[in-house]
């Protein structure tokens, strides 16, 4: 073990994912989630050296409450490791233009990241919290800020800018940010790497699936597209979030069917994508087993997603020129051997061929090559979101 610890820190809406990761190696010492803040099974679970343990947190828990457990309790019980931690590093959803790069916290950095707050209502205000409450427990170490739509902004402009009066954008900032930027930067880095190619010389699209799920079009190791837009709800049919749809749908809903706008944007966000087409659930596990025992919403769900994802990896092939490589990653991207083989069938017209031995291996966090040999390129790699956030917070911190 290094001396090179950092605390990372991923604040949602009602939970905070943690772990003690060393920068150098990518292990984690300490992983866990806190969950359920708010309500009376509040809890918090964690994994040391590969035990697993486990604690109640009372009704009134919230973000501050989980952090003082992790300082009071587990690391409180491991001081060795605890004195070598030298930074926390935040994972943070929405930096729009301010933040094209990881960030040491200070006041000013906190007022962005509120100023961003409208176009990623459900993260930024947790991640703010999750802030604060880790500098009252670490008020000695630095706190650096770590942004998902960061890696996003080398995108050209013909990419980002939306069809409407350039005012809004020039005015109000509403062009397309992007998200999951440090997991498709993690993952076309190893992709070069199993290419035996350098990153600057490695075109790829990178396929980051899971209840949120977004598509890159990355080259030369840089974003030129990709498909979530001002807030991560445009793009890939995803657990409970649309996708694209035409616009004029809202105006339907609100003007012919009496929604209020607060209502479309919950059913947009919440009620649609899998869960909305199957009317089963948003779990992608329970889509697949929908599908193998004949649910015909379930079946459709997986289709439209799978039918979804093809079209823009097809489509991210105009920026590229050069296609190297398409890579799946996420939690269903890393674990669904249907999936990847259904959107690699859609793709023959690029004569992708799955290997179907090499395609069931590599799975459970497990990465791979799953083409066949003289077929393009298809990758398995799964992602490490928090090894990204510790290695740019000690890179700030001892620079």
């Amino acid at each position: 073990m290094s001396d090179k610890l950092v605390l990372v820190l991923n604040c949602g809406s009602s939970s905070l994912k943690f772990a003690v990761i060393d920068a150098l190696t990518g292990d984690d010492h300490i992983s866990g989630l806190a969950e359920c803040f708010g309500l009376e099974d509040s809890r918090i679970k964690w994994k040391f050296n590969g035990e697993k343990s486990e604690a109640r947190l009372g009704a009134f828990t919230a973000h501050r409450e989980a952090v003082e457990f992790i300082v009071n309790k587990i690391l409180a019980a491991q001081p060795e490791l605890a004195a070598k931690i030298h930074a926390i590093g935040h994972r943070i959803v929405h930096g729009g233009e301010k933040f094209t790069r990881s960030v040491i916290i200070n006041d000013d950095v906190i007022q962005g990241i509120e100023d961003c707050a409208s176009l990623a209502p459900l993260h930024n205000p947790a991640h703010l919290i999750g802030i604060r409450a880790a500098m009252a427990s670490f008020p000695t170490l630095p706190q650096v800020a770590v942004f998902d739509t960061a890696f996003h902004q080398s995108m050209p402009e013909k990419a980002y800018v939306y069809a409407l009066p350039y005012k809004l954008y020039r005015e109000h900032g509403i062009r397309r940010y992007g998200m999951h930027g440090t997991s498709h930067l993690y993952v076309s880095r190893e992709a070069a790497k199993i290419m035996g190619k350098d990153i600057s010389d490695t075109n790829v699209i990178c396929a980051h699936l899971g209840n949120g799920a977004s598509v890159t079009a990355i080259k030369g190791g840089k974003s030129v597209d990709t498909s979530m837009g001002l807030t991560p709800l445009e793009g890939l049919v995803m657990g409970t979030r649309c996708g694209d749809l035409d616009p004029s749908i809202i105006y339907h809903l609100v003007k012919q069917l009496g929604y209020t706008l607060d209502e479309v944007n919950n059913l947009l966000n919440k009620q649609s994508g899998l869960l909305g087409i199957s009317e089963l659930t948003n779990d992608c596990r329970g889509i697949e087993q929908g599908y193998q025992d004949g649910h015909k919403g379930a079946t459709l769900a997986l289709e439209i997603f799978c039918y979804r994802l093809a079209k823009y990896i097809a489509a991210y092939t105009v920026p590229l020129g050069r296609l190297d490589a398409v890579i799946f990653t996420g939690g269903i991207g890393e674990n669904s051997d249907l999936i990847r083989e259904k959107v690699l069938n859609l793709l023959g017209i690029f004569n992708f061929s799955v290997d179907s031995e090499l395609n069931k291996a590599a799975r459970f966090g497990k990465q791979g090559i799953i083409s066949k040999t003289g077929s393009p390129l298809a990758i398995v790699i799964p992602t490490n979101e928090e090894w990204v956030i510790a290695e740019d917070a000690m890179k700030l911190v001892t620079a």
